[in-house]
């Protein structure tokens, strides 16, 4: 099995409408993301899943930190989660069902280079 990560890509400014919903429908979002990926665990294929702070810190190689994600950007990374699958068929199979795509967003499976220590 190899290991790949999903990347929840929404729209800028997304993130403050989802959060200034009703509680009901918060709840409701919610459970529909806890039935997706416990989907996923329940085929024993997740690995970890969080959410992601609007907020952060962008460090550049001269060691200068700037607040970041910039505004300028028309998208942001709201969340990942890391799956186990054969191939990036069964990995991007996986996403059915997100609800990300219920928001308007986007996921992008990436394959995780493991290196040997």
């Amino acid at each position: 099995m190899k290991e790949f990560m999903m990347l929840f890509r929404s729209e800028t400014g997304k993130e403050e409408e989802f959060a200034n919903q009703p509680p009901e429908q918060m709840k409701a979002v919610m459970a529909r993301w806890d039935e997706w990926l416990g989907g996923i665990a329940a085929q024993d294929k997740l690995l970890g899943t969080n959410a992601l702070n609007h907020l952060g810190k962008i460090v550049q190689a001269d060691g200068s930190v700037t607040d970041g994600p910039y505004v300028a950007l028309k998208e942001m990374v709201g969340g990942y989660t890391m799956v186990k699958a054969e191939n990036f068929d069964e990995a991007v199979a996986l996403t059915k069902g997100c609800p990300m795509f219920d928001m308007g967003g986007t996921v992008e499976v990436r394959d995780i280079i493991v290196y040997e220590r």
